[in-house]
């Protein structure tokens, strides 16, 4: 090129830049634009990244956030231990190792305390249920716990059982035994009953409960499956523990950075994943317990009577941690109030609410 061309070419680029920054400086700019390279969100999540939630939840959630923007959002999934363990991943999301993910609060006491309400002890057969009622008691609530991430979903999972190695039919059965706790309520629950509590972390309870360690654990159907404990624990006592407080959330600076468009997508997919994927909801929870049945666990209904015996001393866990909240100035029981409202409207037993609380 001829160094006269050199020069106008110089000069139209300089002159292009020029009127360019001026008119995005006055907002003449069609914004739009500068988001035409795909988003790509990294999702965090403690499940196994062969467990039911990353096959029937997270990955699909993310491929329908992928294809409905048409291609504008992309992700990268980091399941298991891949950044942080199962109580690291509030803080994975919140100081921005992750975009989005999910964590659980109950692993960390004390930081949530309200949201603890979620994991009272609860009838509740598809995480898509437990998703309604944990983003209305959220909304009601439970906000100014999560100021420093854009809350997406909170649940209070699904009912937990005793998943043990000798059968357990009755109150009595317990005494002495040593079960793996996922903390919160559920730990006070075991006390209460007369077993001992013991937390370790997931990954460890199959080899645990292989060497005597701890004779049972109590957690969700989901659970057992992910981590083959149907392999060593051969008998489920079918009453309901609650389970942990937990949900989705995204990285504050990363959900401020999204446009317009893809926001309301987001909020659209991962508001309830449970319903818009199908995963993990009440129809998925039936076949979930066939299969684990199919596998050699034998299921123990206990009667009305002794189920009641075990709700009394629940209610009790109830009372006393209302106490307590209440005591450091705190809403707890206009919460539980809330809480058994929620579940109520969608014909859901909190079989852990005290009759005196179920009104605020």
């Amino acid at each position: 090129m001829c160094e006269e061309c050199n020069e106008l070419s110089r000069r139209n680029f300089l002159k292009g830049a020029l009127i360019g920054g001026a008119a995005l400086g006055m907002g003449l700019f069609d914004r739009n634009l500068l988001h035409a390279q795909a988003t790509n969100i990294k999702f965090s999540t403690w499940h196994p990244p062969m467990g039911k939630e990353v096959k029937t939840v997270w990955t699909p959630m993310l491929e329908d956030l992928k294809k409905k923007s048409g291609g504008k959002m992309a992700y990268t999934m980091y399941a298991g231990a891949a950044l942080g363990k199962g109580p690291e991943h509030f803080d994975i999301v919140a100081k921005g190792l992750s975009d989005m993910g999910y964590f659980t609060a109950t692993w960390t006491p004390g930081r949530f305390p309200l949201t603890d309400v979620l994991s009272l002890a609860v009838w509740v057969d598809g995480k898509d249920i437990a998703a309604d009622i944990g983003n209305a008691v959220y909304n009601r609530a439970l906000k100014d716990e999560f100021k420093n991430v854009k809350v997406l979903e909170l649940n209070g999972c699904i009912q937990s059982f005793i998943w043990s190695k000798k059968p357990i039919s009755k109150m009595a059965d317990l005494k002495g035994m040593k079960l793996r706790s996922p903390g919160g309520h559920q730990t006070n629950y075991i006390k209460s009953l007369g077993a001992e509590p013991v937390f370790i972390p997931l990954g460890d309870v199959y080899m645990a409960m292989e060497t005597g360690t701890v004779d049972g654990i109590v957690t969700c159907p989901p659970l057992i499956q992910g981590f083959k404990l149907y392999e060593v624990a051969k008998h489920a006592t079918v009453l309901t523990f609650g389970c942990v407080s937990e949900g989705t959330v995204m990285n504050l600076n990363s959900w401020n950075k999204l446009p317009d468009d893809q926001k309301k997508l987001v909020e659209q997919e991962c508001t309830n994943p449970f319903r818009t994927t199908g995963g993990l909801n009440q129809a998925d929870y039936k076949v979930i317990m066939k299969e684990i049945a199919d596998k050699g666990v034998k299921f123990i209904d206990l009667p009305k009577a002794e189920a009641e015996q075990w709700y009394a001393k629940f209610q009790d866990v109830t009372r006393t941690w209302v106490k307590d909240l209440e005591a450091k100035g705190l809403p707890a029981r206009k919460v539980v109030a809330i809480m058994n409202e929620e579940c109520e409207k969608r014909k859901v037993n909190l079989v852990a609410c005290p009759p005196e609380f179920k009104k605020a």
